[in-house]
């Protein structure tokens, strides 16, 4: 007969909401610390690669995130020019978003009633004119936002810099909290979270490329403006987990009906990039990032939805890599085997294999018991 302890479950429960709680009230602090350790999980190989040449750490560490930085801003100089062209036609594109609006809200007032009589430059005026009086504070509130993020970028790099500098000691620190006996395989345990989240972070970087090469080609060819600016930009934005993907087809698709008489065009995109998701769900992404995170895909769509009501978009980001590291830390304690079988892929293996793992746990807690 199974017995349940709610004395167990309630510490549990309460943990996690305690945990949760941290989060969101810490968030602020976390989640630089959070891209910081992923940011210096892909640095760590060039790092190590120039200790290996003779730099000391802090060098290494210094020339590993200037040429990130660098990296980054070769990309940003790569699309100025067609940044600054779209730019220059925002006015026009407001014009016409606010026109096709006018005259759908024309359309259906003359066939449902709803709104009393009125003309379409009457309403384009009240329009223009809200669209002005909440500029001021559209710009503040961009303001505030890019500051904020700014922010976080810079602390991020403080805390990837530390890191990269600490990481030795900090693997030691952490390692000394098990009894000595455990503490090689905790040792182990913490090289495997780091190589989960550098195959995590590697693989997105193939798929972005793969899909940025992949989109602007497609939108170069349909005959849209600056092809290469929309096809990476849907490719950064599908970093974000099923979201990202719909975003990043969303804003050609909208800039595509609004600047061309033709139908087709938006068309021809929407049925592009539904043939890029397609291929980049079943093909691209299983191969190249889901092999690596091995976890099931109910897993990866919870840690997303978790992560969004924690930690917002940063947390869509990170939550999945952290589920992958999750996993890895619940495989090495008996206790915990059960979380891990859940969130891996496990469950899609066949019943042999299934009751292979499950029964190895049973195996290894009936040795503890006894």
């Amino acid at each position: 007969m199974m017995h349940l302890s709610f004395r167990n479950m309630f510490f549990v429960i309460a943990t996690f909401m305690g945990l949760f709680a941290i989060m969101i009230l810490a968030k602020s602090v976390l989640i630089p610390i959070a891209f910081a350790f992923l940011i210096a999980f892909i640095l760590f190989p060039v790092a190590k690669k120039l200790e290996s040449w003779g730099a000391n750490t802090m060098v290494s560490a210094s020339l590993s995130i200037f040429a990130l930085i660098l990296l980054i801003a070769g990309s940003i100089f790569l699309f100025s020019n067609q940044i600054i062209d779209l730019s220059e036609n925002l006015t026009a594109f407001k014009d016409k978003i606010l026109q096709v609006f006018t005259d759908v809200t024309i359309f259906i007032n003359k066939n449902a009633g709803f709104l009393p009589e009125m003309k379409q430059g009457e309403l384009l005026n009240k329009l223009n004119k809200r669209v002005s009086e909440s500029a001021g504070g559209l710009i503040s509130q961009t303001v505030s936002g890019t500051s904020s993020v700014l922010f976080g970028i810079l602390t991020a790099i403080i805390f990837t810099f530390l890191i990269l500098i600490y990481r030795n000691g900090l693997v030691r620190a952490f390692v000394s909290f098990y009894p000595e006996e455990n503490r090689k395989r905790a040792t182990k345990m913490f090289k495997s979270l780091q190589q989960v989240g550098q195959q995590y972070l590697f693989g997105m970087l193939i798929i972005v490329l793969i899909l940025g090469f992949i989109n602007s080609i497609g939108l170069w060819i349909i005959g849209i403006d600056n092809p290469f600016l929309f096809g990476f930009l849907a490719a950064l934005l599908a970093i974000i987990p099923y979201a990202g993907t719909f975003i990043g087809a969303a804003i050609p698709v909208l800039y595509a009906f609004i600047n061309y008489d033709s139908l087709w065009m938006p068309l021809g995109i929407v049925l592009f990039f539904w043939f890029v998701q397609f291929v980049e769900g079943n093909f691209l992404t299983p191969k190249i990032v889901g092999g690596n995170l091995k976890i099931n895909a109910l897993a990866s769509i919870l840690s997303i939805i978790i992560g969004a009501s924690v930690w917002g978009i940063a947390g869509m980001i990170l939550f999945l890599p952290f589920a992958a590291m999750f996993k890895v830390v619940c495989e090495e304690y008996v206790e915990l085997k059960p979380i891990a079988l859940l969130i891996s892929e496990r469950n899609y293996q066949d019943k042999k294999d299934k009751k292979s793992a499950i029964g190895e746990w049973f195996k290894k807690m009936k040795r503890k018991l006894t």
